[in-house]
């Protein structure tokens, strides 16, 4: 009979994926691969001497995740793509070491329960994604604040072109008339096309393909609220964010930060200049809840039970005048959906809204 493990035994001498064997009863590895030494910087041989002070190198934040998947593990449970940190040994300054696991149960009789997987080093390919993550978090954010600054001159100039235009009508001058006209059209074709931009730009990147993560809720909604901080000044607007210092579950990264992204821009929009524009965050144990909450001009009672329709009735132009291709609101609570979790909010003319999110704690199989 053709021996099948024989025939991997290249891939596992050579690779650079690190396979182990655990005997669960016994409490100790008994295999791992050549890449253990390029994957740890350990020998080999000295695996099970070494464990306990890898298992104390673990992040902080992981350690109660990292005890949660071995429990399914030991329970039956296929394992996959758990990612933890080791933190760097003491010494010169140094970075977490990511590590990518996946392993299963193997039942060989009483008394011989194997835990076998595979480990891999992912830290370049973390750190790739963390600092594209943050580009295009940065990105969306930038473009919020931007279409912000840029639509209030365009504003301003079709204002003062109305105005104009008002006190010379007595004056009968047709060409005069026509060009503060075609300011005025300008302005306002200007201020659409900015907002269509930054619209496609969620539109296009919002699509239904979600891929959950283990992410820091708290750290990503306070660097988002600390990029808007930056510009306060020039948006005439006050961010503020509250929140426990770490609060992980799994959800899309990009997707979820494009809905905050996008509930912000709609309070920047409808927030009068010195406005308050709060976000909240609360670790409610099984699942969390986000809050936005701002000082605006509200939404219509008339308005409120269409509000996540496709191409809503309720949608309506912000206070610069900026446009609204009324998909928003429906692709927030599409994404919201998609992640387990679910949308509602409160408001009262004049008085503000605050929209509220629930994500369930949930994790993965």
């Amino acid at each position: 009979m053709l021996d099948f493990a024989s025939l991997f035994r290249p891939l596992a001498d050579r690779g650079q994926l690190l396979y182990f064997v655990y005997h669960l009863e016994a409490r100790e590895v008994v295999y791992v691969s050549s890449a253990y030494e390029s994957v740890l910087d350990l020998p080999p041989e000295n695996v099970n001497q070494d464990l306990p002070s890898l298992l104390a190198r673990l992040h902080p934040d992981d350690q109660e995740y990292a005890a949660a998947r071995f429990n399914h593990l030991r329970n039956g449970r296929f394992v996959e793509d758990v990612e933890l940190r080791l933190m760097p040994t003491p010494g010169p300054a140094g970075r977490p070491q990511w590590l990518c696991v996946t392993a299963g149960r193997v039942e060989q009789g009483p008394g011989h329960t194997y835990l076998s997987g595979t480990v891999q080093d992912t830290t370049r390919a973390r750190e790739y994604m963390d600092n594209a993550d943050r580009y295009n978090k940065k990105k969306n954010t930038t473009l919020e604040i931007l279409s912000h600054d840029l639509a209030g001159p365009f504003i301003m100039i079709k204002q003062v072109a109305g105005y104009v235009g008002e006190r010379i009508e007595s004056l009968q001058d047709t060409q005069l008339s026509e060009l503060l006209q075609s300011m005025q059209t300008t302005c306002q074709d200007s201020v659409n096309l900015i907002r269509d931009f930054v619209d496609n730009e969620f539109l296009e990147s919002s699509n239904v393909d979600i891929k959950l993560e283990r992410a820091d809720l708290s750290q990503e909604l306070r660097e988002i609220v600390e990029e808007f901080k930056k510009s306060e000044a020039d948006i005439d607007k006050h961010f503020s964010f509250s929140g426990p210092e770490t609060c992980y579950l799994h959800l899309d990264r990009n997707k979820f930060m494009q809905v905050i992204n996008n509930l912000l821009s709609n309070s920047i929009k409808f927030t009068p200049d010195g406005g308050r524009i709060h976000v909240g965050l609360q670790d409610q144990g099984a699942e969390v809840l986000i809050t936005v909450q701002d000082t605006g001009i509200g939404i219509p009672a008339t308005s409120q039970s269409r509000l996540f329709e496709r191409f809503t009735p309720a949608r309506r132009p912000g206070l610069r005048g900026e446009k609204t291709s009324g998909l928003g609101m429906s692709i927030i609570k599409t994404i919201v959906e998609l992640h387990g979790g679910r949308i509602w909010f409160e408001s009262q003319e004049n008085q503000g809204t605050t929209f509220f999110i629930s994500l369930p704690r949930q994790e993965p199989a």
